[in-house]
């Protein structure tokens, strides 16, 4: 199955990404292993972290066909180089920077920028962004999705993040959310593997609870 077949997949199934912001080499393995045997289908480590392109290798490699596994907090060309080299399949951005989706795309891998406005995300689609996560969503909210998704293509998936739980999907959804983004709701810094797997089943038992 082909990195655009897969990301077909997880839209269809369960469109949720793990924000693993603070995650560090020696746990990520672990961490890993139980967002998928929850479910979870895309892993996303944020350049913040602590040798970041170190926990993205390991989990590319690790993982395998089992989730597309990429960087967050992208916001510079020379790392988008970097996670190409690792393995990375998926670029995210906490913001729209054409140069970084373009390149993104050049290198064949999935292209997720930020926007907050319309006109941060029709220059997102422009520049070729296969999704679009809207952020901050707690600040949006979903009146403020259900207003842009009007405008944008139906067809091009929009994930609220930032301040997501599993109380709240339900609104966002009905708004027009194709998936979503979850941080330190789903992993903050110190959690286990088994408070990794009880936080995320909640996320995964919510999203299949909706589309029942």
């Amino acid at each position: 199955m082909t990195l655009t077949q897969r990301w077909q997949d997880t839209l269809a199934t369960l469109p949720l990404v793990a924000i693993l912001r603070g995650l560090g080499p020696d746990e990520a393995l672990d961490v890993g292993d139980a967002l998928i045997s929850a479910g979870f289908k895309v892993v996303e480590v944020p350049l913040n972290s602590p040798q970041p392109f170190v926990s993205i290798e390991k989990l590319a490699a690790h993982l395998g066909d089992k989730a597309i596994v990429g960087a967050g907090t992208v916001l510079k060309l020379d790392d988008v180089q970097k996670l190409h080299d690792v393995g990375g399949q998926i670029c995210i951005s906490p913001n729209t920077n054409p140069e970084i989706i373009r390149f993104a795309k050049a290198l064949g891998l999935i292209s997720f920028p930020a926007f907050f406005t319309p006109t941060e995300a029709f220059a997102a689609i422009d520049a070729g962004a296969d999704a679009l996560k809207l952020f901050p969503a707690e600040l949006a909210g979903p009146k403020g999705l259900k207003a842009v998704k009007a405008v944008l293509p139906r067809s091009l998936p929009v994930f609220p993040v930032g301040g997501v739980e599993p109380g709240n999907m339900k609104e966002f959804v009905a708004a027009g959310a194709a998936g979503f983004g979850i941080g330190s709701s789903v992993y903050k810094p110190g959690d286990t593997p088994e408070i990794v797997h009880a936080k995320a089943t909640a996320f995964v038992d919510a999203w299949n609870a909706l589309k029942a």
